[in-house]
């Protein structure tokens, strides 16, 4: 049997992309740039944690958060390059998802809808 060895920069990626409403935020800036509110408002997730995985990813440079000079002070958030490609991938997990993940109760209709 042929033993597999574990590629470090593979296990980081998947520890990245595999923490809790990351995917769901790098698919919601996939539509665009947005403020914080929107994409918090797009998503059933806390501002703390919001903030803390915007943070992760801006560190990665997958986000950037750019700052506008306004009164009130406006605030966006988008997708860098890196950010950018990962939109196959996300695209390809959830065309998995619509084919292979049930739920325990799944809404009426759902099967057809694009609901990720």
């Amino acid at each position: 049997m042929k033993e597999v060895q574990l590629c470090p920069k593979f296990e980081k990626a998947m520890q990245l992309l595999g923490k809790r409403w990351t995917g769901l935020i790098i698919n919601q800036l996939l539509l665009g740039s947005q403020r914080f509110s929107a994409i918090k408002a797009g998503l059933p997730i806390s501002g703390k944690l919001l903030t803390e995985r915007l943070k992760e990813l801006e560190e990665e440079k997958i986000v950037t958060r750019k700052v506008y000079a306004e009164v009130p002070v406006r605030v966006e958030y988008e997708l860098t390059e890196k950010g950018r490609e990962l939109e196959p991938i996300i695209k390809e997990i959830e065309k998995w998802g619509h084919k292979w993940v049930t739920l325990e109760e799944e809404p009426k209709g759902s099967e057809d809808t694009d609901c990720f």
